[in-house]
Formats: structure tokens, C-alpha cells, sequence
């Protein structure tokens, strides 16, 4: 059973502090992503679980035993970064094998796991190939092969499919979760991809300033977040924020709690309607059509531009006014200090 679990983990550098105590529960064979903007920690966690970066403080336990001074050949872990960072000289045969050889794992050993993970990875017609004779998704299905030969106890994956263009982007990731399905083992993934994180993840931790914004599963995150942070963090296009005008509702029906100040709504819960049945009225200054559906930027009244997604039909034109009717099931309302009330 391999359970990461962090208490209080903190990080500095010099006197500024980078993550601020940080409790994390990541159970036995479980997907976690962590995600949030540029500068959350994220990266600066992974290393920490890693054993790149040295802990400031708090206790980093891995399958049972506290690891905080613990080196990272020892921790159980395998790192799959960013950059590929493959020998150019050698063979993907010899990139995959080649932390074993600096360990002296014995040739037949080398050789049997080599084969096994260019198996689960649809290598092996590449084995003798140089890295600058590989696209960049067989570079980085290379650089996940050289983690699989070492065993490891949890796969830490940094951003892995950042420098690959948009359709690889997709059909790595649906590699990724398959690879988790056939090894059943804890993989940590960072990104600040939100959509990645929605499709991958088991489990997402939602970073922000170096700490814990909120834990769930993407469903949880989606319908429930905790914070305005949060809700317009997790989905695309972002949740509208829009204030409530002296308290009254948003909605026909709508029940307003007595400490909201603003109310959430998802483009998708919002709708084209008849003006006697809906208090958010404005002009369309643009419509985005993507095929599937068309995305409206709508000005309000107020002055606040609402997003609506329009799933059928012709979209009114530009400048045109329109009426919208939010769903008074699905609004999400928050407090002064943008937390769900």
C-alpha cells in the first residue's frame, strides 16, 4: 500500500515562504492532479514529494515511513518532467534502461523490464530509434517508459504535456489515464491545465498561494465549489460572478441566502429568454462559434459581460439585445470574503 500523506508540509526560500501548511491525504493507487495558476506551489510540492527540494517543515510520510530526510533514489518515486531531458547519444532502448545500469541491475533484468514497459507502451518498433528521430508525443511515451523499468512506488508527473501541440495533447492524456488503469499505481500530476485536470484526475487538489484551496473529485469541485477562486478556476468557460442588486434575486424562484453578496452561474445554466421572465438583460457584443455550440459575451445592463453558451439555433447578432434566464437550481451564491454560502 503505497499512501502519500502530507502534514503541514511547508517550503522556504530565504525568508520568503512558498507553501504555507499543507495537509493532503492521497490514498493507495490514487490519480491526483494538483493545479492553479502560475507561482500557486504546485511544481514546488511535486519536488518536495520528490525529494528534489528539501522540506522546511512538517512531515512527509510515503507508504508508511516518514521520508522528509530520506534521498529521492530511496523515496520509491519516479519524476517525468516537463522537458524529456533523453540522452540525444543513445538509443530508446538505452534511455529506458539506463537509471538500472547506473544501479547495476544485471543485462537480463534491464532487458526483460525494457520490454515490458515498451509493451504497455506501444514501443517497441522504436527500441533502436535515436530521441531526434521521435515526435514529441514518442519522446515523452519514452521519458514515462524510463519511470515504469524502475518499479516505482508513485509516479510524479511535472506538466509532461506542455510542449506538445493540441491534438497530442488530447491523445497523451487518454494514454496517461490508460497507463493508470493497467498499473493501478498512485500517480501525482501537476498542471495548470484545468481541463486536464477534469479528465484525469481521481482526485484534484486546487492550489492557490501555496495552500490548499480545496479537494474533491471534478464533479465536486464542479458543482460545489467552496470559493469565487475555486468556481472560476474549475470549468471552460469560467463561471459568471455578477453582484446582487440590493439582495434581489438573480432568478424567478430563486431562494437568496441573507450573507450573499454575489451569485455564480455557468454559461451553460444560462438561456435566452423573454424579457418578463428574467432580471439580466444586455446587448451581445460578440458571438464564438466553436461547432458544437456558440459562446455568447453578453454586456449586462450594469456593465458586467456574462458568458452564455448557446447550444442551438441561430445566434443573434452583434449589438443585438437579448434577455437571459439563469437556472434557479444551479447558482452557486457567495459572501464578502468569496465563500459559499
Amino acid at each position: 500500500m503505497t499512501k502519500v500523506l502530507l502534514k503541514g508540509i511547508r517550503k522556504k526560500f530565504g525568508a520568503v515562504e512558498i507553501i504555507r501548511g499543507v495537509d493532503l491525504d492521497i490514498e493507495d493507487g490514487e490519480f491526483v492532479v494538483f493545479v492553479g495558476p502560475s507561482g500557486c506551489g504546485k511544481s514546488t510540492l511535486l519536488r518536495l514529494i520528490s525529494g528534489l527540494e528539501h522540506i522546511s517543515g512538517g512531515e512527509l510520510h510515503i507508504g508508511g515511513q516518514l521520508v522528509n530526510e530520506v534521498p529521492a533514489s530511496r523515496r520509491g518515486v519516479a519524476m517525468v518532467f516537463q522537458s524529456y531531458a533523453l540522452y540525444p547519444h543513445l538509443t530508446v532502448r538505452d534511455n529506458m534502461g539506463f537509471g538500472l545500469k547506473v544501479r547495476k541491475v544485471p543485462a537480463s533484468e534491464r532487458a526483460r523490464r525494457v520490454s515490458e514497459a515498451a509493451a504497455t507502451l506501444k514501443l517497441e518498433p522504436l527500441l533502436d530509434r535515436f530521441p531526434r528521430q521521435l515526435s514529441g508525443g514518442q519522446r515523452q511515451r519514452v521519458a514515462i517508459g524510463r519511470a515504469i523499468v524502475g518499479n516505482p512506488d508513485v509516479f510524479l508527473f511535472d506538466e509532461p504535456l506542455s510542449n506538445l501541440d493540441a491534438e497530442l495533447r488530447v491523445h497523451m492524456r487518454s494514454e496517461i489515464a490508460a497507463l493508470h488503469q493497467r498499473l493501478s499505481t498512485t500517480m501525482i500530476y501537476v498542471t495548470h491545465d484545468q481541463i486536464e485536470a477534469m479528465t484525469l484526475a481521481d482526485k484534484i487538489v486546487v492550489l492557490r498561494d501555496g495552500r490548499v484551496e480545496q479537494v474533491g473529485t471534478p464533479r465536486d469541485l464542479y458543482d460545489s465549489p467552496r470559493t469565487i477562486f475555486v468556481a472560476q478556476f474549475i470549468g471552460s468557460p469560467k463561471m459568471n460572478i455578477l453582484p446582487l442588486a440590493d439582495g434581489g434575486p438573480i432568478a424567478p424562484g430563486a431562494s437568496v441566502p441573507a450573507t450573499a453578496i454575489s451569485v455564480g452561474i455557468r454559461p451553460e445554466h444560462l438561456s435566452l429568454g423573454k424579457s418578463s421572465n428574467s432580471t439580466l438583460r444586455g446587448k451581445v457584443r460578440l458571438a464564438e462559434y466553436t461547432g458544437a455550440v456558440t459562446l455568447l459575451h453578453v454586456e449586462l445592463d450594469g456593465g458586467q459581460t456574462c458568458l452564455v453558451i448557446q447550444n442551438q439555433g441561430p445566434a443573434p447578432e452583434t449589438g443585438a439585445e437579448v434577455s437571459l434566464q439563469a437556472d434557479p437550481g444551479r447558482l452557486h451564491f457567495f459572501d464578502r470574503e468569496g465563500q459559499a454560502v
